[in-house]
């Protein structure tokens, strides 16, 4: 059983790689504007509300899956390196899983702002992702998360031993998927 990390700022592509190493592999995905999206229709996830609801279903749902027999799952996430809160909440996901038997492994995506600019506009990412039809809030979110916070890793900082970062600014999602499945044998 496998849980499969895929991290990185926003826009960077960790959905759509996910579906793609979804169609390859028997993994199945959980991208984080599944919950979003969903308690958004009640309270906006920057409240308290909605940020409780939105980490009790996807607690929920992390504990069944770790409890079943499934072969594995995708799940995408924002990881802030500023925030130790963030690296708690990566380290207690990584452990539920691992204490049921899964293998971890964290997949660390990058590409620069004008790229990631061009992506948030795809119709891809508008379809699965609603919130994000508003293009210039959408915008406005990008750059200014990424000014208040560190959306990547320093070189060495990440320790796990099933890791990879890859910059995907010029590679496809397919190939990045492909990547990741050979890389750790998905």
């Amino acid at each position: 059983m496998k849980f499969i990390h895929i991290f990185g700022p926003q826009a960077v592509g960790k959905m759509t790689v996910g579906q793609e190493l979804a169609k390859i592999t028997d993994l199945k995905l959980f991208h984080n504007h599944m919950t979003i999206d969903l308690v958004s229709h009640f309270f906006d996830y920057s409240t308290k509300e909605g940020k409780r609801l939105v980490n009790l279903l996807r607690q929920e749902i992390f504990e069944e899956v770790s409890k079943s027999d499934m072969y594995g799952m995708i799940f995408t996430y924002v990881w802030m390196f500023d925030q130790e809160s963030d690296w708690n909440y990566v380290n207690r996901l990584s452990q539920l899983f691992e204490s049921r038997g899964w293998t971890v492994y964290y997949v660390e995506l990058e590409a620069d702002l004008e790229e990631r600019l061009e992506r948030n506009k795809t119709p891809n990412r508008l379809k699965h992702k609603p919130k994000k039809r508003d293009i210039a809030w959408s915008e406005n979110d990008v750059k200014s998360t990424m000014e208040k916070h560190r959306l990547n890793s320093y070189e060495g900082e990440i320790k796990y031993p099933n890791y990879i970062k890859i910059n995907n600014k010029n590679l496809s999602a397919e190939e990045v998927a492909k990547v990741v499945k050979e890389r750790f044998n998905l």
